[in-house]
């Protein structure tokens, strides 16, 4: 069975490889100012489900859609804090806002999936979805100085909420209430549900070495 992943994130990639799964990557190239003018205003999870469904549709009935031959995911992730709901900083001057907002407080990293199956003879439906989320605790000791090295590094700048678990920005979070893969970007519990729905057994996407005896 093979999971194409419509995304191009390393951390989604990475949690993927652990869980002992190599996808065939396909950049989905949605844009989603877009997609998110055309849908209206949206809730936190209805914003990264909507963003999630469309890079998935994007790969799946693609250009290359005739050779696909697996299920394909797409992933989206939001942090939210006072209601607001935050992407990508994309410069170190948002990054730094971002840092001055949430240090010391608790969001909400909210994850939307969703999963089409696109193996030969399948019938080219708009697939299934669903959104999970993990509360985000930060230190309350960070310093300027620290935050200031972590902008310096670039990690912050491409992920959503401006932060990270698994690598650098670990040690600035105090704690997470949820689903750890969730903050990563994609949860596993929530890919085998939905790879279950469409009728494929999550063993069956183990390729990688030692995945399985």
């Amino acid at each position: 069975m093979r999971l194409i992943l419509a995304s191009t994130s390393p951390a989604r990639l990475a949690v993927l490889r652990s869980a002992g799964v190599e996808p065939v990557v396909r950049p989905s190239e949605v844009d989603e100012d877009a997609v998110l003018a055309a849908a209206g205003p949206l809730d936190p999870a209805a914003t990264v489900l909507t963003l999630a469904k469309a890079k998935a549709l994007a790969v799946a009935d693609g250009p290359e859609r005739e050779a696909l031959d697996g299920l394909v995911l797409g992933g989206d992730s939001m942090f939210e804090v006072d209601g607001e709901i935050y992407g990508k900083p994309g410069s170190p001057e948002a990054a730094r806002e971002r840092w001055a907002l949430q240090r010391g407080r608790t969001g909400t990293l909210w994850s939307g999936h969703w999963m089409v199956d696109r193996r030969l003879g399948a019938p080219g439906d708009e697939g299934a979805g669903a959104v999970k989320s993990a509360e985000v605790t930060f230190v309350d000791d960070l310093d300027d100085a620290e935050v200031e090295a972590y902008i310096a590094s670039g990690e912050p700048l491409w992920v959503a909420g401006a932060f990270t678990i698994d690598s650098l920005g670990g040690p600035f979070i105090e704690r997470i209430d949820g689903d750890p893969s969730t903050v990563i970007g994609i949860s596993l519990p929530v890919v085998r549900r939905l790879a279950r729905r469409l009728g494929a057994d999550w063993p069956s996407f183990w390729n990688r070495p030692g995945a399985a005896s």
